[in-house]
Protein backbone atom coordinates (compact mmCIF):
# COMPACT_ATOMS: atom_id res chain seq x y z
CA UNK A 1 0.00 0.00 0.00
CA UNK A 2 1.56 3.35 -1.11
CA UNK A 3 0.91 6.02 1.47
CA UNK A 4 -1.42 8.53 -0.22
CA UNK A 5 -2.27 12.25 0.89
CA UNK A 6 -5.91 11.79 0.62
CA UNK A 7 -5.52 9.58 3.71
CA UNK A 8 -5.62 12.55 5.32
CA UNK A 9 -8.80 13.93 3.75
CA UNK A 10 -10.68 10.96 5.01
CA UNK A 11 -9.16 11.36 8.62
CA UNK A 12 -10.86 14.99 8.36
CA UNK A 13 -13.58 13.30 7.06
CA UNK A 14 -13.28 10.91 10.04
CA UNK A 15 -12.85 13.66 12.59
CA UNK A 16 -15.38 16.49 11.49
CA UNK A 17 -18.12 15.20 9.25
CA UNK A 18 -18.65 11.67 10.29
CA UNK A 19 -20.97 10.30 11.05
CA UNK A 20 -23.34 13.32 9.41
CA UNK A 21 -22.27 12.40 5.99
CA UNK A 22 -20.37 9.22 4.22
CA UNK A 23 -17.43 9.94 2.29
CA UNK A 24 -17.65 9.49 -1.39
CA UNK A 25 -13.66 9.00 -3.01
CA UNK A 26 -14.62 9.71 -6.60
CA UNK A 27 -12.21 9.51 -9.62
CA UNK A 28 -11.09 7.59 -12.38
CA UNK A 29 -11.05 3.75 -12.44
CA UNK A 30 -7.80 2.45 -11.43
CA UNK A 31 -6.27 5.81 -9.30
CA UNK A 32 -6.37 3.61 -5.87
CA UNK A 33 -9.93 4.42 -4.73
CA UNK A 34 -10.84 1.01 -3.48
CA UNK A 35 -7.27 0.55 -2.23
CA UNK A 36 -7.28 3.97 -0.04
CA UNK A 37 -10.63 3.18 1.23
CA UNK A 38 -10.02 -0.49 2.59
CA UNK A 39 -6.25 0.69 4.06
CA UNK A 40 -7.93 3.73 6.02
CA UNK A 41 -10.89 1.14 7.45
CA UNK A 42 -8.15 -1.78 8.87
CA UNK A 43 -6.30 1.14 10.17
CA UNK A 44 -8.89 3.31 11.73
CA UNK A 45 -12.01 1.44 12.91
CA UNK A 46 -12.67 -1.84 14.64
CA UNK A 47 -14.18 -3.92 11.74
CA UNK A 48 -15.46 -2.91 8.65
CA UNK A 49 -17.25 -4.28 5.86
CA UNK A 50 -16.52 -3.92 2.04
CA UNK A 51 -18.59 -4.82 -0.60
CA UNK A 52 -17.82 -4.86 -4.56
CA UNK A 53 -20.30 -4.10 -6.24
CA UNK A 54 -18.32 -4.80 -9.63
CA UNK A 55 -18.02 -8.40 -7.99
CA UNK A 56 -20.46 -9.23 -5.83
CA UNK A 57 -22.31 -12.61 -5.31
CA UNK A 58 -25.98 -13.52 -5.35
CA UNK A 59 -26.50 -13.81 -1.86
CA UNK A 60 -24.74 -10.49 -0.52
CA UNK A 61 -26.41 -8.63 -3.35
CA UNK A 62 -30.21 -10.24 -2.01
CA UNK A 63 -29.20 -8.35 1.31
CA UNK A 64 -29.55 -4.98 0.02
CA UNK A 65 -33.84 -6.17 -0.78
CA UNK A 66 -34.08 -4.87 3.13
CA UNK A 67 -32.06 -1.78 2.72
CA UNK A 68 -35.50 -0.38 4.07
CA UNK A 69 -35.47 -1.73 6.98
CA UNK A 70 -32.12 -1.19 8.63
CA UNK A 71 -32.44 -3.25 11.69
CA UNK A 72 -33.04 -6.48 9.28
CA UNK A 73 -30.53 -5.10 6.69
CA UNK A 74 -27.38 -4.63 8.45
CA UNK A 75 -28.53 -8.27 11.07
CA UNK A 76 -28.46 -10.20 7.68
CA UNK A 77 -25.08 -8.05 6.10
CA UNK A 78 -22.79 -9.22 8.87
CA UNK A 79 -24.97 -12.80 8.80
CA UNK A 80 -24.10 -12.92 5.20
CA UNK A 81 -20.06 -11.33 5.63
CA UNK A 82 -19.25 -13.13 8.83
CA UNK A 83 -18.26 -9.57 10.21
CA UNK A 84 -19.50 -8.17 13.20
CA UNK A 85 -20.08 -4.93 13.27
CA UNK A 86 -19.74 -1.97 16.07
CA UNK A 87 -21.68 0.95 16.82
CA UNK A 88 -19.98 4.18 15.93
CA UNK A 89 -16.88 1.48 15.42
CA UNK A 90 -17.14 0.25 12.41
CA UNK A 91 -17.38 1.43 8.77
CA UNK A 92 -19.34 -0.20 5.62
CA UNK A 93 -17.48 0.41 2.24
CA UNK A 94 -19.41 0.61 -1.13
CA UNK A 95 -16.93 -0.21 -3.26
CA UNK A 96 -18.13 0.82 -6.99
CA UNK A 97 -21.43 2.38 -5.78
CA UNK A 98 -22.54 3.75 -9.60
CA UNK A 99 -22.92 0.14 -10.35
CA UNK A 100 -25.78 0.34 -7.74
CA UNK A 101 -27.70 3.68 -7.58
CA UNK A 102 -30.24 2.89 -5.64
CA UNK A 103 -28.34 1.97 -2.35
CA UNK A 104 -26.39 5.43 -3.39
CA UNK A 105 -29.79 6.95 -2.66
CA UNK A 106 -30.03 5.22 0.35
CA UNK A 107 -26.96 6.67 2.04
CA UNK A 108 -29.00 9.21 3.22
CA UNK A 109 -31.03 7.18 5.47
CA UNK A 110 -28.16 4.67 6.42
CA UNK A 111 -26.39 7.93 7.39
CA UNK A 112 -29.27 9.24 9.35
CA UNK A 113 -29.47 6.07 11.43
CA UNK A 114 -26.00 6.91 12.69
CA UNK A 115 -24.45 3.20 13.58
CA UNK A 116 -21.73 2.92 11.20
CA UNK A 117 -19.95 4.95 8.94
CA UNK A 118 -19.68 4.77 5.39
CA UNK A 119 -17.34 5.35 2.58
CA UNK A 120 -18.09 5.14 -0.88
CA UNK A 121 -15.78 4.71 -4.02
CA UNK A 122 -16.92 5.35 -7.69
CA UNK A 123 -15.40 5.60 -11.31
CA UNK A 124 -18.33 7.14 -14.12
CA UNK A 125 -20.47 8.73 -11.00
CA UNK A 126 -21.89 11.35 -12.35
CA UNK A 127 -22.88 9.61 -15.73
CA UNK A 128 -26.45 10.14 -17.04
CA UNK A 129 -27.54 6.58 -16.32
CA UNK A 130 -25.94 6.24 -13.27
CA UNK A 131 -27.80 8.91 -11.45
CA UNK A 132 -31.00 8.35 -13.70
CA UNK A 133 -34.33 8.09 -11.71
CA UNK A 134 -32.59 8.19 -7.74
CA UNK A 135 -32.30 11.36 -5.55
CA UNK A 136 -28.18 11.85 -5.42
CA UNK A 137 -27.85 12.05 -1.43
CA UNK A 138 -26.82 15.72 -0.29
CA UNK A 139 -25.45 13.39 2.91
CA UNK A 140 -22.30 12.96 1.01
CA UNK A 141 -18.66 14.49 1.63
CA UNK A 142 -16.81 13.76 -1.90
CA UNK A 143 -13.01 13.75 -2.03
CA UNK A 144 -11.44 13.61 -5.31
CA UNK A 145 -8.85 10.92 -5.40
CA UNK A 146 -6.15 11.84 -8.61
CA UNK A 147 -2.94 9.67 -10.00
CA UNK A 148 -0.27 10.18 -7.69
CA UNK A 149 1.55 13.23 -7.72
CA UNK A 150 4.98 13.53 -7.86
CA UNK A 151 5.81 13.98 -3.95
CA UNK A 152 3.86 10.72 -3.86
CA UNK A 153 5.36 9.38 -6.18
CA UNK A 154 8.89 9.71 -4.74
CA UNK A 155 7.61 8.40 -1.48
CA UNK A 156 6.81 5.25 -3.33
CA UNK A 157 10.33 4.84 -4.75
CA UNK A 158 11.85 5.68 -1.61
CA UNK A 159 13.14 9.18 -2.85
CA UNK A 160 13.65 11.29 0.05
CA UNK A 161 14.66 14.61 -1.57
CA UNK A 162 11.03 16.02 -2.25
CA UNK A 163 11.73 18.39 1.28
CA UNK A 164 14.90 19.35 -0.53
CA UNK A 165 13.30 20.74 -3.67
CA UNK A 166 11.21 22.84 -1.40
CA UNK A 167 14.03 24.67 -0.04
CA UNK A 168 16.06 24.90 -2.94
CA UNK A 169 12.55 26.62 -4.15
CA UNK A 170 12.67 28.85 -1.34
CA UNK A 171 16.16 30.13 -2.04
CA UNK A 172 14.95 31.46 -5.46
CA UNK A 173 18.63 30.71 -6.23
CA UNK A 174 19.78 28.01 -8.60
CA UNK A 175 20.40 24.89 -7.63
CA UNK A 176 23.27 24.21 -10.35
CA UNK A 177 23.90 22.55 -14.02
CA UNK A 178 24.87 19.05 -12.55
CA UNK A 179 22.16 19.32 -9.90
CA UNK A 180 19.28 20.40 -12.11
CA UNK A 181 20.09 18.23 -14.64
CA UNK A 182 19.58 15.16 -12.08
CA UNK A 183 16.50 16.73 -10.53
CA UNK A 184 15.59 17.12 -14.11
CA UNK A 185 16.18 13.14 -14.99
CA UNK A 186 14.01 11.98 -11.62
CA UNK A 187 11.39 13.91 -13.05
CA UNK A 188 11.55 12.80 -16.25
CA UNK A 189 11.15 9.44 -14.31
CA UNK A 190 7.67 10.50 -12.91
CA UNK A 191 6.80 11.27 -16.46
CA UNK A 192 7.88 8.15 -18.14
CA UNK A 193 6.15 5.87 -15.31
CA UNK A 194 3.18 8.70 -14.23
CA UNK A 195 1.02 8.28 -11.19
CA UNK A 196 -1.55 5.15 -11.66
CA UNK A 197 -0.58 3.08 -8.78
CA UNK A 198 -0.43 -0.16 -11.04
CA UNK A 199 2.42 1.51 -12.85
CA UNK A 200 4.41 2.75 -10.09
CA UNK A 201 3.83 -0.88 -8.02
CA UNK A 202 5.82 -2.32 -11.52
CA UNK A 203 8.36 0.29 -11.14
CA UNK A 204 9.33 -0.16 -7.78
CA UNK A 205 9.30 -3.88 -8.38
CA UNK A 206 12.34 -3.13 -10.99
CA UNK A 207 9.96 -4.27 -14.06
CA UNK A 208 11.76 -2.27 -17.31
CA UNK A 209 9.97 0.42 -19.36
CA UNK A 210 8.53 -1.71 -21.94
CA UNK A 211 7.00 -3.82 -19.15
CA UNK A 212 5.57 -0.51 -17.55
CA UNK A 213 4.53 0.66 -20.90
CA UNK A 214 2.08 -2.65 -20.88
CA UNK A 215 0.50 -2.14 -17.67
CA UNK A 216 -0.19 1.70 -18.53
CA UNK A 217 -1.85 0.42 -22.32
CA UNK A 218 -4.02 -2.16 -20.28
CA UNK A 219 -5.30 0.96 -18.05
CA UNK A 220 -5.83 2.61 -21.49
CA UNK A 221 -7.70 0.08 -23.17
CA UNK A 222 -10.30 -0.01 -20.10
CA UNK A 223 -10.65 3.50 -20.36
CA UNK A 224 -11.58 3.01 -24.36
CA UNK A 225 -13.80 0.02 -23.02
CA UNK A 226 -15.97 1.66 -20.31
CA UNK A 227 -16.10 4.58 -23.26
CA UNK A 228 -18.15 2.42 -25.59
CA UNK A 229 -20.49 0.99 -22.43
CA UNK A 230 -21.16 4.97 -22.08
CA UNK A 231 -21.66 5.28 -25.66
CA UNK A 232 -21.65 2.54 -28.56
CA UNK A 233 -20.44 4.48 -31.15
CA UNK A 234 -17.38 4.57 -30.00
CA UNK A 235 -17.10 8.08 -30.36
CA UNK A 236 -16.27 8.90 -26.63
CA UNK A 237 -12.95 6.85 -27.71
CA UNK A 238 -12.06 8.54 -29.74
CA UNK A 239 -11.95 11.75 -28.56
CA UNK A 240 -10.07 10.36 -26.05
CA UNK A 241 -7.29 8.91 -27.82
CA UNK A 242 -7.06 12.11 -29.73
CA UNK A 243 -5.96 14.53 -26.86
CA UNK A 244 -2.53 14.03 -27.22
CA UNK A 245 -2.88 14.79 -31.34
CA UNK A 246 -4.42 17.97 -30.57
CA UNK A 247 -2.11 19.31 -27.97
CA UNK A 248 1.02 18.02 -30.94
CA UNK A 249 -0.86 20.44 -32.85
CA UNK A 250 -0.59 23.19 -30.86
CA UNK A 251 -4.26 24.92 -31.79
CA UNK A 252 -5.64 27.21 -29.27
CA UNK A 253 -8.50 24.92 -28.49
CA UNK A 254 -10.07 20.99 -28.94
CA UNK A 255 -12.02 20.35 -31.78
CA UNK A 256 -14.46 17.68 -31.23
CA UNK A 257 -15.35 17.27 -35.12
CA UNK A 258 -11.53 16.69 -35.62
CA UNK A 259 -11.25 13.78 -32.93
CA UNK A 260 -14.81 11.86 -34.23
CA UNK A 261 -14.04 12.47 -38.02
CA UNK A 262 -17.28 14.08 -37.94
CA UNK A 263 -19.19 17.46 -38.00
CA UNK A 264 -19.61 18.00 -34.02
CA UNK A 265 -23.97 17.40 -33.45
CA UNK A 266 -25.32 18.08 -30.14
CA UNK A 267 -25.02 14.24 -29.11
CA UNK A 268 -21.14 15.21 -29.19
CA UNK A 269 -21.73 17.71 -26.34
CA UNK A 270 -23.21 14.63 -24.15
CA UNK A 271 -20.62 12.39 -25.21
CA UNK A 272 -17.93 15.36 -23.91
CA UNK A 273 -20.03 15.70 -20.81
CA UNK A 274 -19.24 11.98 -20.62
CA UNK A 275 -16.07 12.18 -21.12
CA UNK A 276 -14.99 14.76 -18.18
CA UNK A 277 -17.16 13.05 -15.94
CA UNK A 278 -15.20 10.01 -16.44
CA UNK A 279 -12.25 11.80 -14.65
CA UNK A 280 -10.10 10.50 -17.11
CA UNK A 281 -9.15 13.94 -18.28
CA UNK A 282 -8.51 17.66 -17.26
CA UNK A 283 -10.44 20.69 -18.76
CA UNK A 284 -8.67 23.72 -19.13
CA UNK A 285 -10.90 26.46 -20.39
CA UNK A 286 -10.23 29.60 -22.35
CA UNK A 287 -11.26 32.60 -20.15
CA UNK A 288 -12.49 35.80 -22.42
CA UNK A 289 -11.66 38.46 -20.11
CA UNK A 290 -8.15 37.84 -17.50
CA UNK A 291 -9.04 41.54 -15.90
CA UNK A 292 -11.43 39.62 -13.31
CA UNK A 293 -12.24 36.57 -11.85
CA UNK A 294 -11.26 33.22 -14.08
CA UNK A 295 -14.61 31.44 -13.59
CA UNK A 296 -16.68 34.03 -14.05
CA UNK A 297 -15.68 34.60 -17.87
CA UNK A 298 -14.66 31.23 -19.04
CA UNK A 299 -15.65 29.90 -22.36
CA UNK A 300 -17.24 26.84 -22.23
CA UNK A 301 -17.03 25.78 -25.78
CA UNK A 302 -13.19 26.71 -26.33
CA UNK A 303 -11.05 24.61 -24.03
CA UNK A 304 -8.10 22.29 -24.49
CA UNK A 305 -7.98 18.77 -22.51
CA UNK A 306 -5.65 16.76 -21.20
CA UNK A 307 -4.93 13.38 -19.91
CA UNK A 308 -5.81 13.14 -16.01
CA UNK A 309 -2.15 11.34 -15.77
CA UNK A 310 1.08 11.75 -17.38
CA UNK A 311 2.54 8.55 -17.54
CA UNK A 312 -0.56 7.24 -19.69
CA UNK A 313 0.18 10.23 -21.40
CA UNK A 314 3.51 9.46 -22.52
CA UNK A 315 2.37 5.90 -23.61
CA UNK A 316 -0.46 7.83 -25.34
CA UNK A 317 2.07 9.48 -28.07
CA UNK A 318 4.01 6.39 -28.72
CA UNK A 319 0.50 4.30 -29.39
CA UNK A 320 0.76 3.54 -33.35
CA UNK A 321 3.90 0.88 -32.10
CA UNK A 322 2.29 -2.07 -30.58
CA UNK A 323 4.55 -1.67 -27.49
CA UNK A 324 6.77 1.35 -26.83
CA UNK A 325 10.37 0.55 -26.80
CA UNK A 326 13.32 0.64 -24.21
CA UNK A 327 14.97 2.69 -26.38
CA UNK A 328 12.24 4.92 -26.51
CA UNK A 329 11.93 5.43 -22.69
CA UNK A 330 15.77 5.69 -23.04
CA UNK A 331 15.74 8.91 -24.90
CA UNK A 332 13.03 10.04 -22.94
CA UNK A 333 14.83 9.76 -19.69
CA UNK A 334 18.10 11.27 -20.98
CA UNK A 335 16.13 14.26 -22.84
CA UNK A 336 17.25 12.79 -26.34
CA UNK A 337 13.96 12.17 -28.48
CA UNK A 338 14.30 14.64 -31.71
CA UNK A 339 10.94 15.53 -31.40
CA UNK A 340 9.55 18.90 -29.86
CA UNK A 341 8.00 17.40 -26.59
CA UNK A 342 6.25 20.44 -25.33
CA UNK A 343 2.66 19.28 -24.90
CA UNK A 344 3.78 16.40 -23.02
CA UNK A 345 5.71 18.96 -19.95
CA UNK A 346 2.56 21.16 -20.71
CA UNK A 347 -0.08 18.05 -19.83
CA UNK A 348 2.71 17.54 -17.03
CA UNK A 349 1.62 20.57 -15.68
CA UNK A 350 -1.59 20.39 -16.09
CA UNK A 351 -2.06 17.49 -14.13
CA UNK A 352 0.14 18.84 -11.31
CA UNK A 353 -2.21 21.71 -10.78
CA UNK A 354 -5.52 19.58 -11.22
CA UNK A 355 -4.12 17.49 -8.07
CA UNK A 356 -4.51 20.89 -5.99
CA UNK A 357 -8.11 21.29 -7.09
CA UNK A 358 -7.54 23.89 -9.27
CA UNK A 359 -9.80 24.48 -12.33
CA UNK A 360 -7.46 25.47 -15.54
CA UNK A 361 -7.87 28.47 -17.56
CA UNK A 362 -6.09 29.75 -20.58
CA UNK A 363 -6.02 33.15 -22.30
CA UNK A 364 -5.83 33.49 -26.45
CA UNK A 365 -6.08 36.42 -27.99
CA UNK A 366 -4.77 37.81 -31.58
CA UNK A 367 -1.23 39.63 -32.66
CA UNK A 368 -2.11 42.89 -34.18
CA UNK A 369 -2.30 42.35 -38.25
CA UNK A 370 -1.66 38.95 -38.00
CA UNK A 371 -3.48 35.54 -39.11
CA UNK A 372 -1.46 34.08 -35.50
CA UNK A 373 -2.17 34.69 -32.06
CA UNK A 374 -0.42 34.97 -28.35
CA UNK A 375 -1.26 32.50 -25.88
CA UNK A 376 -0.28 32.34 -22.10
CA UNK A 377 -0.59 28.35 -21.25
CA UNK A 378 -2.11 28.51 -17.59
CA UNK A 379 -3.23 31.38 -15.44
CA UNK A 380 -3.35 30.94 -12.04
CA UNK A 381 -5.48 32.82 -9.13
CA UNK A 382 -3.29 34.51 -6.57
CA UNK A 383 -5.23 35.95 -3.94
CA UNK A 384 -6.78 39.19 -6.32
CA UNK A 385 -3.96 38.53 -8.72
CA UNK A 386 -3.60 36.87 -11.69
CA UNK A 387 0.11 34.56 -12.42
CA UNK A 388 0.50 33.41 -15.98
CA UNK A 389 2.21 30.26 -16.73
CA UNK A 390 4.54 29.40 -20.10
CA UNK A 391 5.86 25.56 -20.52
CA UNK A 392 7.94 24.71 -22.64
CA UNK A 393 10.54 21.77 -23.56
CA UNK A 394 13.96 23.21 -23.31
CA UNK A 395 14.44 26.64 -24.45
CA UNK A 396 13.71 29.75 -22.49
CA UNK A 397 15.28 32.16 -25.24
CA UNK A 398 11.54 33.10 -26.67
CA UNK A 399 8.79 33.63 -24.80
CA UNK A 400 6.82 36.28 -26.94
CA UNK A 401 3.22 35.03 -25.50
CA UNK A 402 4.36 35.56 -21.65
CA UNK A 403 5.96 38.94 -22.48
CA UNK A 404 2.51 40.23 -24.09
CA UNK A 405 0.43 38.79 -21.74
CA UNK A 406 2.32 40.79 -18.71
CA UNK A 407 2.39 43.96 -20.98
CA UNK A 408 -1.50 43.68 -22.05
CA UNK A 409 -2.66 42.96 -18.19
CA UNK A 410 0.20 44.45 -15.82
CA UNK A 411 -1.80 45.95 -13.24
CA UNK A 412 -3.73 42.56 -13.16
CA UNK A 413 -0.76 40.52 -12.98
CA UNK A 414 1.74 39.41 -9.61
CA UNK A 415 4.13 37.67 -11.52
CA UNK A 416 4.87 35.89 -14.30
CA UNK A 417 6.93 32.64 -14.38
CA UNK A 418 8.65 30.00 -17.65
CA UNK A 419 7.91 26.80 -16.42
CA UNK A 420 10.89 24.63 -18.63
CA UNK A 421 13.81 21.48 -17.60
CA UNK A 422 16.18 24.89 -16.96
CA UNK A 423 17.86 25.68 -14.17
CA UNK A 424 16.23 28.92 -12.31
CA UNK A 425 17.02 32.08 -13.57
CA UNK A 426 15.23 35.22 -14.80
CA UNK A 427 14.40 37.70 -17.78
CA UNK A 428 13.82 41.32 -16.51
CA UNK A 429 10.37 40.71 -14.41
CA UNK A 430 10.01 37.20 -15.54
CA UNK A 431 11.51 34.17 -13.70
CA UNK A 432 12.53 30.66 -14.89
CA UNK A 433 11.87 27.66 -13.05
CA UNK A 434 12.47 24.30 -13.45
CA UNK A 435 9.49 22.34 -13.80
CA UNK A 436 9.10 20.06 -11.16
CA UNK A 437 9.36 23.26 -8.58
CA UNK A 438 5.72 23.94 -10.17
CA UNK A 439 4.43 22.21 -6.63
CA UNK A 440 6.09 24.56 -4.92
CA UNK A 441 4.63 27.62 -6.51
CA UNK A 442 1.37 26.75 -6.13
CA UNK A 443 1.50 25.86 -2.23
CA UNK A 444 2.76 29.91 -2.02
CA UNK A 445 -0.64 30.93 -4.13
Amino acid sequence: MFKRKVTDQLMEWKEKYAPKYAALLEGARRVGKSTVAENFAQENYRSYIKIDFANISKELLEVFDDIANQNTFFLRLQTVTGITLYPRESVIIFDEIQRQPLVRQAIKYLVADGRYDYIETGSLISIKKNVKDIVIPSEEHKIPVYPMDYEEFMWAIGNDTYPVLRELYHTGKPVGNGTNRKLMRDFRIYMAVGGMPQAVEAYVNGKNFTEIDAVKREIISLYIDDFKKIDSSGLVGKMYEAIPSQLATNKKRYMISRATGKRKTSKDVERLSDLLDSKTVIPCYNTCNPSITLAQTKDDDTFKLYLSDIGLFTTMIFMASPQTSENIYSKLLSDKLPADLGYLYENAAAQIIAATGRSLYYHTWEKENSTHYFEADFLLQDKAKLMPLEVKSSATKKHESIDAFCRKYSKYISGAILLSQKDVGKDQSLLFKPIYMLPFILEDL
